[in-house]
């Protein structure tokens, strides 16, 4: 289902793979969905999703959360106490773009670390940021990474070393796989592997993992928090005092497990128009575009076009062309974005600096 479907003036919608809309096999799962009350937990389609997303990559149990934001901010304080730390990165989603949930309703410290070009952090930066048993620090208690972090996929051997060092310093272990099912996409094309397997394969390096369903798999609402079923009951405490207790969610929960079982395998797809979109911008000169790994292309606006940021993004809305971002432009691609609406921004953005 495009999104022009919903609203004609919008030929191609980029600014998040958020914007998708469920489609018509999704809607009909969701009104078909057995329901119960997922608050004395007997909805037998939350149950079916929590224990089919926790088996798919590895793990004793799951919950069902309305956010990735509350995914995340659950697997932090499930981990630590008042006064411990969390190692995050300095453009990570949990630390940046969460409203410093960890810190305003928990009182835990992060720790942000610069990131590399390829979006890793430096194992020695890592090691180096935990501190010391001593009454004058923060209790360093976990590592959180985001996989994928800006579209890019951190490359599995790292991902490995990481959460060992993590392991062998004692610190628990959070992965933010808001877009991990793009990240297993994107390994497993280099691995020429299973998606799923791939998925399962990163999860394993980490005690905790949220995946959001409402991203490039097309749901439209609602993410899981995976790990232990001891760490799971003390995330289900933290869920009900942030407000997260849904009743009859089994229709939003029908819709991520429709999602798994039929939009997982289809992400490639999103990853090849990124593509198609990256080497469509290429050779304009006040544009530099950075080859995309997954589903999400930045494009830089260099020299004199930084001025002309407000002035393209309004020649693209007015054709129908959606993007985020001012010097540092960004387009997502997903389910509601096909090959025609990628064509259509190319020339959009052509005809602007021709112009």
């Amino acid at each position: 289902m495009n999104t022009a479907a919903q609203n004609p003036s919008v030929r191609a919608d980029f600014r998040s793979d958020t914007v998708t809309q469920p489609t018509p096999s999704m809607r009909a799962a969701m009104a078909a969905a057995p329901l119960g009350d997922d608050v004395f937990a007997d909805d037998p389609s939350v149950n079916a999703l929590q224990e089919k997303i926790a088996d798919m990559l590895g793990f004793e149990a799951a919950l069902f959360m309305p956010t990735g934001t509350q995914s995340n901010l659950c697997g932090i304080l499930a981990h630590c106490q008042r006064g411990d730390e969390y190692i995050v990165g300095q453009f990570a989603h949990t630390y940046r773009w969460e409203g410093g949930g960890a810190a305003v309703l928990g009182s835990v410290q992060p720790q942000p670390l610069n990131h590399q070009p390829d979006g890793t952090l430096a194992l020695s930066d890592i090691e180096a940021a935990i501190k010391p048993d001593d009454a004058h620090f923060a209790k360093t208690r976990l590592l959180t990474l985001e996989n994928t972090w800006g579209g890019k996929l951190l490359p599995f051997a790292y991902v490995q070393a990481a959460t060992q060092l993590a392991r062998d310093k004692g610190l628990s272990r959070h992965l933010d796989g808001a877009r991990l099912f793009n990240a297993a996409t994107a390994q497993a094309a280099l691995n020429a592997t299973d998606t799923y397997a791939e998925a399962r394969a990163i999860a394993s390096c980490f005690d905790s993992a949220s995946v959001c369903f409402s991203k490039g798999l097309g749901a439209p609402i609602g993410s899981a928090l995976c790990g232990s079923k001891e760490f799971i009951a003390r995330a289900h405490r933290i869920r009900k005092m942030t407000g997260g207790g849904m009743r009859q969610a089994g229709m939003l929960a029908a819709a991520a497990s429709h999602a798994l079982d039929h939009h997982v395998q289809r992400l490639a797809e999103d990853h090849a128009l990124a593509v198609r979109l990256a080497d469509g911008l290429q050779g304009i000169a006040a544009l530099e575009v950075e080859a995309p790994q997954t589903n999400i292309v930045f494009v830089d606006l260099v020299g004199a076009a930084r001025e002309k940021s407000a002035a393209l993004q309004e020649h693209l809305k007015a054709r129908g062309v959606l993007i985020t971002g001012l010097y540092r432009l960004r387009f997502v691609t997903h389910l509601d974005v096909d090959a025609a609406g990628v064509d259509h921004a190319v020339a959009a953005v052509r005809s602007f600096f021709a112009g």
